[in-house]
């Protein structure tokens, strides 16, 4: 593995490795199999796509199991198709939320929940990296967790593709999805991704089949009977869009060359703990169970991400204080003058992510060098 610098981009300070490292590292990385995995379509459509194939709800066994506030598009994605079998949502979707006091899920209350609905559970579907909080969550134990009670198990992976190690045919997880526009760099709109587990490859076929998921070999000798590709590829639809599949292809092209993930992780890890650390020094910081347990009154902020690093990716949320005074987006404001590209989300969030592939421990620095200055202009 590579010596990393953390003051220069990754890919500044790389260092080829030999064809035996180059050998490890892709089976470190290499979680799923080639037709395990299709490069298609967007994120909410592969999930429709997938809950209509596993989303087999009976008069007994009809519930989808997710996290309380998961992202507004697979919300809207669990009402409908719940809506679509005859359920009335308000009593199909059951969603898990943090205790009072607390702003990420523990692990035994998700499992706690399966095992307490597990009998009447249709599905189980979490994301892999909560959008909100940055919460990783356990994929392994609530996979298993869901299996033992009989549940199909899948994940929108969209905030966990290229920021965290994931061994989805390992965990025996049924399906997932995820875009590549985050830390796939594809950027918005890129081409997104699913992942069907082996075992189901020949109970689960596609039930709209279009061109592009017909065998290769007879493709274009525009046969009238559809012949899906074996596995997940066999999903595919439409010709997917060259461009899009080129910014894919060139930041591909980048992880394989540093060594994939396992390079990428460590120095996530390094720097995310790096910014961590600089943010918790601050004057302005709040513990969060001080947070949570009474709102201050002068602008302070607290980090309501795990501070496990096992337990989130490259991404820290900051939650401004007090809720509704509008400082989140006078901070973000400041931020972003002083070239801080953070993310905002409402209510009173800021996410920060040292991206491993190219931010470096300079950058950290200077994000809690100019939070600390918005603060200071705020309360002067």
């Amino acid at each position: 593995m590579a010596n990393i610098d953390l003051h220069k981009p990754l890919s500044n300070d790389f260092v080829v490795p030999t064809n035996a490292q180059i050998g490890a590292t892709e089976s470190l990385a290499s979680r799923a199999n080639e037709n395990e995995v299709a490069c298609m379509g967007t994120l909410t459509n592969n999930l429709h796509l997938m809950m209509d194939s596993f989303y087999k709800p009976t008069p007994d066994r009809y519930k989808i199991l997710c996290e309380a506030k998961a992202f507004p598009s697979d919300q809207y994605a669990f009402a409908s198709q719940a809506k679509a079998h005859g359920f009335d949502p308000e009593d199909a979707i059951i969603e898990v939320s943090p205790r009072d006091g607390e702003y990420t899920l523990r692990e035994e209350d998700i499992l706690a929940t399966i095992e307490q609905h597990g009998s009447s559970i249709a599905l189980v579907i979490f994301s892999g990296i909560q959008y909100y909080t940055g919460q990783w969550f356990p994929m392994q134990s609530i996979t298993t967790k869901a299996k033992e009670k009989g549940c199909i198990c899948g994940w929108d992976l969209a905030h966990a593709y290229g920021n965290v190690p994931l061994k989805l045919h390992e965990w025996d997880i049924d399906f997932a999805v995820w875009c590549t526009y985050k830390y796939g760099n594809s950027g918005p709109g890129g081409i997104a991704g699913l992942f069907v587990h082996e075992k189901w490859h020949n109970i689960e076929r596609p039930k709209f089949a279009g061109w592009w998921g017909h065998e290769l070999s007879t493709r274009f000798k525009m046969p009238p009977q559809f012949s899906p590709i074996s596995g997940a590829q066999g999903f595919q639809q439409s010709n997917p869009c060259i461009l899009a599949l080129a910014s894919l292809l060139g930041s591909l092209q980048i992880f394989k060359e540093i060594g994939m993930l396992p390079v990428i992780r460590e120095r996530s890890l390094l720097l995310t703990g790096h910014l961590e650390k600089l943010l918790r020094e601050s004057k302005y910081f709040v513990p969060p169970s001080e947070a949570a347990r009474q709102t201050p009154l002068d602008p302070c902020f607290t980090i309501i991400t795990p501070t496990d690093p096992e337990s989130r990716g490259a991404q820290l949320s900051l939650l401004f204080l007090p809720v509704g005074a509008g400082n989140m987006v006078k901070i973000f404001d400041y931020l972003a003058k002083h070239g801080v590209t953070g993310d905002e989300r409402e209510p009173d969030v800021i996410r920060l992510a040292p991206a491993p592939l190219y931010n470096t421990v300079d950058d950290c620095e200077a994000a809690a060098k100019y939070l600390n200055e918005a603060f200071d202009a705020l309360t002067s």
